[in-house]
């Protein structure tokens, strides 16, 4: 008797189930054109021409990081001193550098940045580094050929699509005198799939075995001298460490540095080294000085060039590092200098160091004595080298002869001459010094 009236129930609730599903596949379909929508804008934000961005659907403000990096390229930027290599300097600024105000202030509060280089083949290296290191950093790339163009877009991407990149990261582009920076306006079919920070770093990736380290051409060398004192001229930053893109600082090393120099004031002719390693390519990179010892006991873990260049790390004194004391106990992290050694031949450390210290030579390009040399130079400028209690870096990768390119040997030879020359100019440099490499 009631059966018609719960059949008409049922039919009016399915119907209105059926209406809600309907409504929300509209909704759902009308997401993924915005979506579209705002990613193709996004995209026309970064490579299209501005009369094209009038033709999309959404009307935003000018981006202007894009406007200040076709405006730093525009300047053709300016020659080394060789005249051989073409540098812009900070085509791309960190939010940190342009909203930090010059600081002449005696009570001011001491700044402690990174600084590196790379050729783009590397870049990728940069998400790693901002895992672990999460203040300002200047990143000095090198480019050459059709790389030149592929690098300026990719940096650029970086700068939009990556908040902490955004937030920390200053870019300088070299390039050979010859070769010309420009914004690469119509990549449309190179960069169509970049949709967030990850898909940049995914497409350097890819890029990463264009060409081996230093083997990019038989006339193409790699001016790491130049790239590292572009990079550290780009800091407003009291102390620098200068590293290589490939490499990890311990984790806090940028906090605990800071608290150190509260409790102890440096001396001006000073620097900081911070001990260098090497690890395993599957191991996962260490963070505390705990965990570093522990992978350095099974041998996981060896000192940084254990088999290139023994001699080249071995006055940092690993054992005596590694055996060290903490007043603190085994898991402290503070900061102490443990001991103070004079440079000795041919040690090359990766040290934090002041404005003052001297610059490298830039007449050393590819492999050889390109480190060596600034370090000597410190040496008869008057600089001791104390060591850190509990900072240090880390290499992904052991440093193996078979891995490095053909010429690496011809390399070290010719730079080997100009070392010798390097060192008879000191003499006349630093006249006063009783000091010699």
């Amino acid at each position: 008797m009631h059966f018609p009236k719960k059949c008409s129930v049922f039919k009016v609730v399915l119907s209105a189930l059926l209406l809600v599903a309907l409504l929300q596949l509209m909704y759902l379909s009308l997401l993924s054109k915005l979506h579209g929508k705002q990613q193709r804008y996004k995209y026309s934000e970064l490579f299209e021409t501005n009369s094209q961005l009038k033709r999309g659907i959404f009307q935003h403000q000018k981006n202007t990081r894009k406007e200040r990096l076709k405006y730093s390229l525009s300047s053709g930027g300016i020659f080394d001193q060789s005249g051989q290599y073409r540098v812009y300097k900070n085509i791309i600024k960190s939010a940190f550098t342009a909203n930090h105000e010059p600081r002449d202030s005696s009570d001011r509060t001491q700044q402690f940045a990174l600084a590196t280089h790379t050729s783009i083949n590397n870049l990728h290296h940069l998400n790693e580094l901002l895992g672990r290191w999460r203040n300002a950093l200047s990143v000095a790339i090198f480019a050459h050929a059709q790389d030149v163009k592929f690098s300026t877009a990719l940096i650029f991407a970086l700068s939009e699509f990556c908040p902490q990149v955004q937030a920390l990261v200053d870019f300088h582009l070299i390039c050979h005198s010859g070769e010309i920076a420009s914004f690469p306006e119509q990549d449309r079919e190179q960069f169509a799939g970049l949709q967030d920070c990850q898909d940049v770093f995914r497409k350097l990736e890819k890029h990463r075995d264009t060409f081996q380290n230093y083997a990019m051409g038989r006339n193409v060398s790699y001016p790491n001298n130049l790239l590292r004192n572009v990079a550290r001229a780009g800091l407003d930053a009291d102390y620098t460490l200068v590293i290589d893109i490939d490499m990890l600082p311990s984790q806090n090393l940028h906090d605990e540095f800071l608290n150190f120099l509260k409790r102890r004031a440096p001396r001006p002719d000073e620097v900081f080294v911070v001990p260098a390693f090497e690890i395993r390519h599957t191991r996962k990179i260490p963070a505390t000085k705990t965990e570093l010892l522990q992978l350095y006991q099974v041998g996981e873990v060896r000192p940084f060039y254990e088999e290139l260049c023994h001699k080249c790390q071995a006055p940092s004194n690993y054992s005596s590092w590694v055996n060290l004391h903490s007043p603190g106990g085994a898991d402290s992290t503070e900061f102490r200098v443990a001991y103070t050694l004079s440079w000795v031949d041919p040690w090359e450390p990766f040290y934090i160091g002041g404005r003052a210290v001297p610059l490298y030579d830039e007449r050393f390009r590819q492999y050889g004595f390109n480190r060596i040399s600034q370090a000597c130079e410190l040496h008869v400028a008057g600089y001791s080298f104390s060591v850190l209690s509990s900072a240090f870096l880390v290499h992904r990768g052991f440093k193996v002869s078979r891995e490095f390119h053909a010429r690496k040997d011809e390399e070290n030879r010719l730079n080997r001459v100009l070392f010798r020359q390097f060192k008879e100019g000191l003499k006349l440099k630093y006249q006063d010094s009783t000091r010699r490499c």
